[in-house]
C-alpha cells in the first residue's frame, strides 16, 4: 500500500489540509512554524509534512477506508 499512497489535499467536512489517499491519516503540524523568511517557513512546513506522511502506517490508522465501510 505504501507504494500507491499519495499525499493529497482534502477539502471536506470542515477539514482543509493534507492527508493520505489510502487511509484516514491527516497532517496536523505538531511544531510551531519557524523560519527566518517566509520561504524558509514554507520549506520547514513541507519538510515536516512530508516526513510525517512518509512515516505513517496506513494499517495503523483507525480511520482507514476499510474501517469506514464497516
Amino acid at each position: 500500500m505504501a507504494a500507491t499512497r499519495k499525499l493529497i489535499w482534502i477539502d471536506k467536512g470542515g477539514f482543509h489540509g493534507w492527508g493520505c489517499s489510502e487511509c484516514g491519516w491527516v497532517f496536523t503540524s505538531s511544531d510551531a512554524l519557524a523560519g527566518k523568511s517566509f520561504d524558509e517557513l514554507i520549506r520547514n512546513f513541507e519538510a515536516q509534512r512530508d516526513k510525517e506522511f512518509a512515516n505513517h502506517v496506513c494499517t495503523e490508522d483507525p480511520r482507514t477506508k476499510n474501517a469506514k465501510r464497516s
